[in-house]
C-alpha cells in the first residue's frame, strides 16, 4: 500500500486495489472478502492523497497534462485556421479592389487618348 501511494507504481500497474492485490500476492477475491479493511483503508488515504491535490500514480498526472495540452493546440489550431479565413478573405477583397482599379485606370486612359486631339488636351465642359 505504501509503495502505490508513494507513487513507486511497477510498470504496467495503476494506483488501484488490483495493483494492490498484485503487489501483495493474494488474490483480489481475497483481498475483497478477507482483507475489506485493507482495501478501505488504501481507498481513504488514496482519496486524502487525491483532495490534497496530489496523484500518486505520475501517469496519471502525465495524461492530465497531455489532455490540457491537446485542448490548447486544438484552440490554437482553432484560432490560426480563422485567422486564415478572414486573411484570405482580406486578399479576396484586396486583389478584387485592385483589379478594379486596374480597369478604372486603364479606362482613363483609354478616355484621355480618345479626348487629345493633335497634342491638345480636349477638356470636357462641365
Amino acid at each position: 500500500m505504501e509503495q502505490l501511494l508513494g507513487g513507486d507504481i511497477p510498470e504496467g500497474l495503476r494506483c488501484d486495489i488490483k495493483s494492490l492485490s498484485i503487489l501483495s500476492r493474494v488474490p483480489r477475491a481475497t483481498l475483497y472478502r478477507t482483507y475489506p479493511h485493507l482495501k478501505q483503508e488504501f481507498e481513504q488515504r488514496l482519496g486524502r492523497v487525491r483532495e490534497t491535490g496530489g496523484e500518486p500514480d505520475p501517469r496519471i498526472v502525465q495524461i492530465d497534462r497531455l489532455k490540457e495540452d491537446v485542448a490548447r493546440l486544438r484552440g490554437r489550431i482553432a484560432r490560426m485556421s480563422q485567422e486564415r479565413s478572414e486573411a484570405e478573405d482580406f486578399r479576396t477583397t484586396a486583389l478584387s479592389r485592385l483589379a478594379a482599379q486596374h480597369e478604372e485606370i486603364v479606362s482613363l486612359r483609354r478616355e484621355l487618348s480618345e479626348t487629345t486631339a493633335g497634342g491638345l488636351r480636349v477638356v470636357p465642359p462641365r
